[in-house]
């Protein structure tokens, strides 16, 4: 951050949103701690860091990679999602949840499913699947981000040298996410294969 500032961080939530294992749930707290620095300058203005364009750079970044995932569901479709997945860091299964997600709430997936953990970066996947339309993804891609950010870059702001406690409690919530994907999958199970056979 201290040699590219705001472009690090857009840089770091791009790849991250493209499901490369580099958490935002360790990037945006940082960048919340240093604009807690009074003495910590931002490299390309030269100024203090600042939440607003934190959040800015951070959205940026979010619509980036969320755009190179919507182009890789779009162009190369599931084949390739489930053939290439895994040096990505999901399964076939992750790549399920994400479309029934998606199918169940459309447009507003792409909203929603960037305050969820887990969906939060396979939503751009399944969105270029189901080949939706370029612009509904761009805006609630981009209404979805900020919220996500500028929570991040808050607690990080907030929490100050502790910002790393951040990711424990954001874990918790992973699980928690992860819980009820399972309880609703597993009802779907029951519904549709087991209870027709009693």
């Amino acid at each position: 951050y201290e040699a590219v500032g705001y472009l690090g961080v857009a840089l770091w939530v791009a790849i991250e949103s493209v499901i490369i294992p580099i958490p935002s749930e360790l990037i945006l707290p940082f960048a919340g701690f240093l604009a807690a620095q009074p003495d910590s300058i931002e490299p390309i203005t030269g100024a203090p860091w600042s939440i607003p364009l934190l959040v800015v750079a951070a959205t940026i970044g979010s619509l980036a990679g969320a755009l190179v995932a919507y182009a890789i569901g779009y162009w190369g479709g599931r084949p390739v999602l489930v053939r290439w997945g895994r040096y990505l860091r999901f399964t076939e299964q992750d790549l399920d949840r994400t479309e029934r997600f998606f199918d169940r709430w459309g447009a507003w997936a792409s909203f929603l499913g960037r305050m969820v953990p887990v969906v939060r970066s396979l939503v751009s996947f399944g969105a270029g699947v189901g080949r939706m339309h370029l612009g509904p993804f761009i805006l609630f891609t981009v209404l979805g981000s900020i919220p996500w950010n500028l929570f991040l870059v808050l607690a990080g702001y907030l929490l100050g040298e502790n910002w790393l406690s951040i990711t424990d409690f954001l874990k918790r919530y992973e699980y928690l996410i992860l819980a009820i994907l399972v309880v609703v999958a597993l009802g779907w199970v029951w519904l549709r294969f087991v209870r027709p056979w009693l």
